[in-house]
């Protein structure tokens, strides 16, 4: 991929399975032209704040989204989310907690650190898709220039009822 061009979406996730499901999916909501896999914490936050191999890159040139697993290798995605929504050049960035976690601390923590949405991963395609639909995620994929209103602003539902306001 040819990184001078602006990232619409960060996909960080290190399951083989969940990563190709997901990827189908944006396939299908024809997002993927634009995005971007890390499979590991540290890996998303070198890109992200353009470090590493990453380094050619400019921090303005940040994703419009995050799709981002908790149970991430290296750097865990609660430690990632606090690392973005702590600095002023990367608060703004609209992060998306895609996770099998369903316990409770997990979605007060990522609540607290300022995740805009927090879905549980379903383990089939035809969850996997009704959950994105649910969320308005499916919507939201194929107009990612209108990415900032997902969950937050406009009310969509982050957990099982769960909003942000």
């Amino acid at each position: 991929m040819n990184e001078s061009k602006s990232i619409e979406l960060l996909l960080v996730e290190d399951n083989p399975q969940d990563l190709e499901l997901t990827l189908r999916q944006l396939r299908k909501a024809n997002v993927l032209n634009r995005a971007h896999v890390a499979r590991d914490g540290a890996e998303a936050l070198e890109f992200i704040f353009c470090e590493g191999p990453h380094a050619a890159r400019r921090i303005s040139d940040r994703p419009k989204v995050i799709l981002l697993d908790l149970n991430l290798p290296k750097i865990n995605g609660l430690e990632v989310l606090r690392r973005v929504k702590g600095d002023a050049r990367t608060k703004m960035i609209p992060i998306v907690m895609l996770t099998s976690s369903k316990k409770e601390a997990d979605v007060i923590m990522s609540d607290n650190l300022g995740v805009n949405c927090y879905i549980v991963k379903p383990v089939n395609f035809e969850g996997f898709t009704k959950s994105v639909q649910d969320h308005g995620l499916h919507w939201a994929m194929r107009n990612l220039g209108l990415m900032t209103g997902l969950c937050g602003v406009t009310g969509w539902p982050r957990v099982a009822g769960r909003s942000r306001r």
